[in-house]
């Protein structure tokens, strides 16, 4: 803990984890994942550093051959790394997708991501009817009693958040593995010295600064300050001179200190919260929204760059770049609705929602989509994970490879679909190129999680997820979003910025052709008046139930609010 000193009230400045690295970094990958602790990543640490550059970085064919594993996984490994990177000023970070082989990653973030492999990722809570909600979603599957903590209907049944890990939960959980792993992460960074015994390993400033991939002092989303000047043996570091490197043995001293009083803060802001209706608004960050419309919802925001929006139900949601004042967006536990969201992020997680239709504007790091059923995604990112889904349809404009891990069944891609007036404007600010598509080429890792804290049945780990096919071209279509806002919010983009392959252009020609034959036909047919109107009845009927069979229904849930 420290003290803001740019108040003229000195609050304390407590120590938090990075949230992303843990939601959004962790791979379903045997190999990677060590739980001997320092033993064989120090070995692998060794023979990384004699493998890399000059600048101690190493490519995907380095991290390849040296963790044993194939060249895609290497290739994803340095994806994964450069959306949860703490600085954008990071070379990976910044690199064109043909570009990432020859910049690499760190040699340190990589030991410190395969780390964090190790980590298991906190259970959702005991339903307190558990029996009622056990068969709301049969099993097709012989491993769903194992993989699916808490399908969408029965987060329906739940009907709030309150059964899943607060974001406090997840960050003492998160604190607490980190003051567990805390002395073997401080040696895998550390160098030697003259001597012998612990006295003997220092900390340089340049590798204390590596712990910035899991750590920061002041409010998530704000920044915070850089942790050399966080910690008391480097803030007044004269930067024209190194600093002499700090002992483990002091660092490790002073990161558990800081550690037990960020553990201490969160009981007592807990506590606060469940104690006192006064305090209650003020210290709850995790606000849920239930039977949300269009006219009446407003996200809830926490002051450190997240944004939740829960709970729409049969509805619209709109938000544009104006009204969300965010990094980061959770979209929980919404049903029958179309959620538009067009606004450049840098995270999106899509959980326990179904029947819904999700627009997510240009997101820079990473996406994630999990537990869902009957679920349309559109997105333009650079990175997408999908896990634990069914008969959903994702229309993708996507840098890198879309990742498909867990018990997934009925997945589709197809290429991205839409626009906004401010798209272009969106992709550019969050570094995505619309020349790169990868929607085609999904990569199915394990059916198996082995980062959630379940028991599993032996001899599944190695089992490959179900991948995603290609819609049919005959189903694919344009996503028209309604230009509610024209005057407000003005933007260049006119068309579709990624391109489309000729066989589903080809395809929506034809249906188009086929409906003006039809217009054509039945403007020429000579009935009787009686005759007309059975027609346009029937025309009627048969359109709406194809609204219903198709979901397109919740598309009219736009016009609710008008």
């Amino acid at each position: 803990m420290m003290e803001n000193t740019n108040s003229t009230v000195k609050d304390p400045i407590y120590l938090r984890t990075r949230r992303e690295p843990f939601e959004y970094g962790l791979l379903p990958i045997p190999k990677l994942i060590f739980t001997d602790g320092f033993t064989t990543l120090g070995s692998l640490k060794d023979k990384l550093i004699q493998r890399s550059t000059s600048s101690v970085r190493v490519d995907s064919s380095a991290i390849s051959e040296t963790v044993q594993i194939s060249s895609d996984q290497a290739r994803l490994v340095l994806d994964t790394l450069a959306s949860v990177l703490p600085s954008d000023s990071d070379p990976l970070v910044s690199a064109k997708p043909d570009e990432v082989d020859s910049v690499g990653v760190n040699v340190f973030d990589l030991i410190l991501f395969l780390y964090i492999q190790s980590y298991k990722r906190l259970l959702p809570r005991t339903h307190k009817d558990s029996a009622a909600v056990a068969d709301v979603w049969p099993s097709t599957s012989a491993f769903d009693g194992y993989l699916s903590a808490l399908s969408p209907l029965q987060l329906v049944r739940s009907n709030s958040r309150k059964f899943m890990p607060s974001q406090a939960d997840e960050e003492a959980h998160q604190l607490s593995y980190l003051q567990k792993h805390l002395a073997n992460i401080l040696s895998l960074l550390a160098e030697p010295l003259e001597g012998e015994g612990e006295e003997s390993l220092a900390l340089p400033m340049e590798r204390f600064e590596h712990l910035s991939f899991l750590i920061q002092f002041g409010e998530r989303g704000s920044g915070g300050l850089p942790l050399s000047q966080a910690a008391p043996f480097f803030a007044n570091s004269d930067p024209d001179m190194p600093a002499a490197p700090v002992s483990v043995a002091q660092v490790h001293e002073w990161l558990l200190q800081s550690i037990t009083d960020a553990l201490e803060h969160i009981t007592e802001r807990t506590s606060a919260k469940e104690n006192g209706p006064a305090g209650a608004g003020v210290l709850d960050q995790d606000v849920a929204m239930t039977d949300a419309n269009v006219a009446s919802t407003r996200p809830s925001t926490s002051t450190r760059g997240l944004i939740f929006i829960e709970g729409v139900s049969k509805s619209s949601f709109v938000k544009q770049a104006a009204d969300l004042k965010g990094s980061s967006v959770k979209v929980v536990n919404c049903h029958d609705s179309v959620i538009y969201i067009l606004v450049p992020l840098r995270y999106a997680t899509v959980y326990g929602c179904s029947d819904a239709t999700i627009i997510l504007g240009a997101v820079g790091k990473a996406v994630r989509v999990e537990h869902c059923e009957r679920v349309h995604v559109i997105t333009a990112a650079k990175h997408i994970c999908i896990a634990n889904c069914r008969e959903c349809v994702f229309f993708l404009g996507v840098n890198h490879r879309p990742v498909i891990v867990g018990d997934n069944h009925k997945l589709q891609v197809a290429p991205y679909n839409t626009f906004y007036p401010q798209l272009e404007e969106h992709l550019s600010q969050a570094g995505i190129e619309a020349s790169v598509n990868l929607w085609d080429e999904p990569l199915a890792l394990g059916v198996i999680d082995p980062h959630d804290a379940l028991s599993h049945p032996a001899g599944v780990s190695d089992v490959q997820a179900e991948t995603a096919t290609r819609l049919d071209p005959d189903q694919f279509t344009k996503f028209l979003i309604p230009n509610w806002f024209a005057g407000e919010s003005p933007g260049s983009t006119t068309e579709n910025p990624f391109t489309v392959p000729e066989v589903y252009v080809a395809s929506q020609l034809k249906n188009r052709n086929s409906l003006v034959d039809i217009k054509q036909v039945l403007g020429e047919i000579s009935l009787e008046d009686a005759k007309k109107r059975e027609l346009s009845a029937a025309l009627h009927v048969y359109f709406k139930d194809w609204l219903y069979a198709s979901g397109n229904v919740r598309q009219l849930y736009c016009l609710q609010g008008d």
